[in-house]
């Protein structure tokens, strides 16, 4: 028997009316939406400003109500069943908190764990799980006010996990964060997955986030799906390329005709050189092994598709007028 997804949204639909002087018109902002998400996986939920994804959110959590179509998240009907599912999902909004801003940060927790009904032992080891692992004991006394912004995003990301949730849905968690609190935290998801099996779906500007937390990635485009798939799929789908910079010892002349490449540019005279992996099963040592019958190859590095330029690649082919037939 299959087990029952995490969430399950069929032809998924919200429409808004929105004035423009005298009239209205309707905005589809989810249009027929199909995803799912089974237990255990992380899923990263990408796509434009507008594309639709805090709307489907807020629809997979019972904030707003679809105009059309069905959605079950963790087999309760958001809407009807939403204190029931309130106790099995965790939800971070970056722009928003959950924590009480003039309290100290400990009286957050507790409140949380009032509100979720946990005991006291079962609060206990969970917040001291959290505080440890987040690395939050040195500023469990100080009011949320006085936290910084890193401090505060991770103690957002606690309390949502305070109750143990099923599935934890974060809304943009890193933006505005240093790369080091980046780390902190993609590495605590990390674990907290690892140790015990928690759903993600996360919406997220920063590529970042996806590559390093997501076994997977759902793009939409004005609240439809434009691919499901690996992130290496994706870029496959955009026709984006690895790259392979290459050093060399002297200035070489363009290193053109590299069986399973296109030569991409040259640098300071040919010393620096360019080239995009693009046969089927093309590999750096082939690449390598080629190139060093023509030159002396001091260092290489390899570039990987950058996700943000995949998805415009994407976008953009899917606006392209159909060809026609001269």
């Amino acid at each position: 028997m299959t087990e029952q997804p995490i969430v399950e949204a069929r032809g998924l639909t919200r429409d808004f009316r929105v004035r423009e002087g005298l009239r209205r018109r309707v905005v589809h902002a989810v249009a027929g939406l199909d995803l799912r998400v089974d237990a255990g996986e992380a899923v990263g939920y990408i796509g434009a400003n507008g594309a639709g994804k805090s709307t489907t959110i807020k629809m997979l959590t019972g904030i707003l109500v679809p105009t059309s179509g069905s959605v079950l998240t963790c087999g309760l009907e958001p809407v009807r069943d939403r204190r029931r599912l309130a106790r099995q999902v965790g939800v971070v909004f970056g722009q928003r908190s959950q924590l009480w801003w003039d309290l100290p940060l400990r009286e957050s927790f507790r409140i949380l764990a009032a509100i979720h009904h946990l005991g006291r032992e079962q609060e206990r080891a969970r917040t001291d799980e959290l505080v440890e692992r987040m690395e939050l004991g040195g500023f469990l006394t100080t009011p949320v006010r006085q936290l910084s912004l890193g401090q505060r995003m991770r103690a957002e990301v606690a309390a949502a996990l305070l109750h143990s949730p099923d599935l934890v849905i974060l809304d943009e968690p890193t933006i505005g964060l240093d790369v080091l609190s980046k780390q902190r935290l993609r590495e605590f998801l990390v674990e907290e997955r690892r140790a015990h099996g928690t759903t993600l779906l996360l919406t997220t500007h920063d590529m970042g986030d996806v590559e390093r937390l997501c076994d997977r990635v759902v793009l939409v485009d004005h609240g439809t799906v434009a691919y499901e798939g690996t992130l290496g799929g994706l870029a496959r789908r955009a026709d984006a390329h690895r790259v392979l910079v290459l050093d060399l010892a002297e200035p070489t002349p363009d290193l053109l005709g590299v069986p399973g490449t296109t030569h991409e540019g040259s640098e300071a005279g040919g010393l620096r050189q360019r080239l995009a992996l693009v046969g089927e099963g093309t590999t750096v040592a082939s690449v390598l092994a080629a190139v060093s019958s023509r030159a002396e190859v001091l260092d290489l590095s390899v570039a990987e598709p950058d996700v943000e330029d995949v998805v415009r690649r994407l976008y953009a082919s899917r606006r392209e007028p159909p060809p026609t037939d001269e």
